[in-house]
This record gives C-alpha cells, sequence and structure tokens, in this order.
C-alpha cells in the first residue's frame, strides 16, 4: 500500500474512532445511569440542586474538589487537607467551558463533563496515530479499543482529569517522536499543569530529545526550548502557590493530608499483598473491608509492573521509563488507592497489548476488560472506595 493510500486510511480511521469513541462515551453514561436507578444509593454528591440519577453520575470522589476551584479558585489552609493538592490546568478549563452553561452551581460540573469527553475522543484518535509509528492500522485501533474498555476506564467519562491528561500526554510523545518539539512541550506543559505525576513523564522527554534530535544546533537547540516549555505549567503552579502559602512546593505537604506519603520502599504493597493472597486468600478478602479493593487496585498495579520490561524491550526506554516513573511514585505509599485509574492512562502498556498477534488472547482481554469495567464502574457509582 502506497504512503497516500495509508494516509487515506488512517484519516478514515481516525474519524471512525471520534465517532466511536463518543458513542461508547453515551453508552457508558446511560450504563451509570441504570446503576443509580436499580441501586439508588446515598447522594453523596448531586449535579444540580435536586438529585438526578443521570447527571450525578458524572460527580464523584475528586469532582467534588475540582468543581470549586473551577467557581471559586484556590484556597490554602495551614496543616489541612485543601484543593491546593490538585493542579490547575483541568479546573481552569472547566471554569471557561462551564461559563458557557451560565454561571450556576451545574454549570462547572457540566463543564467538566465536556472536557472530559471531549478529551476523551481526541485521546483516542490521538493514541491511534501515536500507536500508528510502530504498529500497523489494525494493532493501532486494537490499542485504542483496549485502552478505552479496561477496567478503570470509566475515570474518562466523569470529572476527573484522567481523559485530559491522557489527551496532552499521547501529543506530548507524539510531538517529540516526530520531532515537532516546540508543540510537543506545549504539550507537555498542560499535561504536567494538569495532575501531580505528570511531571514523571519529563525524563522520558528528555530522553526522546536526546536520541531522536538530529546532531543539528538547530535541532538540538528546539529541543530544549521543547523541555522547557514542558516545565512552564509546573513552574507557574509551584510560583502560584508560593504567593499563597510563602512554600513553592506546599502542595507535597497538602497531599499528605490524603494519607498519601509516597517515598517508601515501592515493593512493601505488592508483596504484602501477594502473601495474602497466597497464604490466606479467604481470610483476607473477608477480614477487611477495603481488601477487595486493594486487591482489585494492587494487582493491576502489579501486572503494569510486570509488563514495563516488556514494554521497555519492544519500545525502549522512553515508553518503559515513563510507565516504570509512573508506577513506583504511587506504588511508594505503600496504599494502593488510585492505582487503576494511574495505570489507565499508561498508554504504552496499551500500545503494547495491540501488537499480540493472538486473537484468543485479544478477545479474552476486551471481554475481561469489559466485564470488570462494568463492575468497577458500578463501585464507584455506589460510593465504594473506588477512587
Amino acid at each position: 500500500m502506497t504512503a497516500a493510500a495509508l494516509a487515506r486510511v488512517d484519516r478514515l480511521n481516525g474519524w471512525r474512532i471520534a465517532a466511536w469513541a463518543f458513542g461508547f462515551r453515551v453508552l457508558s453514561a446511560l450504563f451509570g445511569f441504570f446503576i443509580l436507578v436499580i441501586f439508588d444509593p446515598p447522594k453523596a454528591m448531586t449535579v444540580y440542586a435536586k438529585p438526578n440519577a443521570f447527571w450525578d453520575a458524572f460527580a464523584r470522589g475528586d469532582s467534588g474538589w475540582y468543581e470549586p476551584i473551577a467557581r471559586s479558585g484556590y484556597v490554602y489552609y495551614v496543616d489541612s487537607r485543601c484543593n491546593i493538592a490538585f493542579f490547575p490546568a483541568y479546573p481552569m478549563l472547566m471554569r471557561y467551558v462551564g461559563r458557557l452553561f451560565g454561571t450556576h452551581h451545574a454549570a462547572y460540573f457540566l463543564g467538566g463533563i465536556v472536557v472530559s469527553w471531549m478529551s476523551f475522543v481526541l485521546a483516542m484518535v490521538a493514541l491511534y496515530y501515536l500507536a500508528r509509528l510502530d504498529l500497523s492500522p489494525s494493532r493501532a485501533r486494537r490499542a485504542v479499543l483496549l485502552i478505552a474498555v479496561f477496567p478503570f476506564a470509566f475515570f474518562f467519562g466523569v470529572v476527573y482529569t484522567e481523559s485530559m491528561f491522557l489527551l496532552f500526554a499521547i501529543l506530548a510523545f507524539h510531538g517529540f517522536r516526530t520531532k515537532r518539539w516546540i508543540l510537543g512541550g506545549l504539550a507537555a506543559s498542560v499535561a504536567i499543569a494538569t495532575r501531580v505525576p505528570g511531571i514523571l513523564m519529563w525524563p522520558a522527554l528528555a530522553w526522546l530529545a536526546w536520541t531522536h534530535a538530529p546532531p543539528t544546533r538547530r535541532d538540538r537547540g528546539l529541543a530544549a526550548i521543547g523541555l522547557v516549555l514542558a516545565l512552564t505549567g509546573f513552574a507557574w503552579y509551584c510560583a502560584y502557590i508560593y504567593s499563597l502559602s510563602g512554600h513553592p512546593f506546599e502542595w507535597v505537604s497538602t497531599i499528605q493530608h490524603w494519607n498519601y506519603h509516597p517515598g517508601g520502599a515501592f515493593w512493601s504493597a505488592p508483596v504484602r499483598l501477594i502473601v495474602n493472597l497466597v497464604t490466606q486468600p479467604y481470610a483476607y478478602l473477608t477480614s477487611d473491608a477495603g481488601a477487595p479493593y486493594d486487591t482489585l487496585y494492587g494487582l493491576t498495579g502489579i501486572a503494569f509492573l510486570a509488563l514495563t520490561p516488556v514494554v521497555w524491550r519492544r519500545f525502549g526506554a522512553a515508553y518503559g521509563g515513563y510507565m516504570l516513573l509512573s508506577l513506583l511514585l504511587p506504588l511508594s505509599s505503600g496504599v494502593f488507592e488510585g492505582v487503576g485509574r494511574y495505570c489507565s492512562v499508561l498508554f504504552p502498556a496499551f500500545i503494547w497489548m495491540g501488537t499480540i498477534r493472538s486473537r484468543a488472547v485479544t478477545t479474552t482481554l476486551v471481554v475481561s476488560f469489559a466485564l470488570i469495567y462494568g463492575l468497577g464502574f458500578t463501585l464507584f457509582l455506589t460510593n465504594r472506595p473506588i477512587f
């Protein structure tokens, strides 16, 4: 097939993926509506003044932190939980999109839904094009399907940062891999300013700049500018936090009020989980109310950690290093909370899954992912500790 024919195939696939991704979000939203109607859980959070089984499915957990930031901005409290722990790119976009719906309480939630949905659709298309740098069109489509139905991919459709972060992380890597250094740096700046672990992509981008930039002064200079641009969002937020608290990294201390203390031995929690599941699975899963949720998150994290050297060997240090650092940070906290959604944005793993040749294995993955997706989304909507 000629280059022109492949380009036409890619354009057609891009439009099809966009349409499919939007349709999938609609189906997932309808599934969430029926879950809330059937189970009628306690109303932990509402989008409008009165409970609504459709709209309330989009607002859970961290959504309640992003909406006040979008509406009123940041507030700093000494030695207490406060919203400076949440990076600004997503709630800022929520604010500006939400104003299209008015100034009432629900407008900012609606803005967050639009941002999440549009980011998801664009991220699926962008992932296809990034995967196409290494894979055939059919395998690139497979990678898109697998990340969309991943057990914790329901976070892509609610008022959380995952879909926006995924979009700009993919654009950053695509920019650096295709030597569009400035565009890649700008995308990385947005991604890093979207969520705390985003800063961990910078070493991978630096490696790409070092290994992919042609040995000319102009290209080396543009690559260096791209890397500097990648840090601007993070630097701006730290400067802003300094103006609020007097300490540029005060957001680190604030995060610890959620019992999140990274920097420990990353293997301690995985080893403890494996020992419990091997030696006393029934007693472990039934004696502690949080054990089933830790098991879901923990096994996911362990699987992705095991997959990291495979990705590294297949696609190189940039993808492998990005995965490794993104996993070591949350695992070093000694708890599994959030690990599932942290894995949901590790796109190199899904690109690797797209290389699996066995149709039986791929089908098994898709079906298994979809089944657990339904379980995870149900647990999330019924206010279980899936965050």
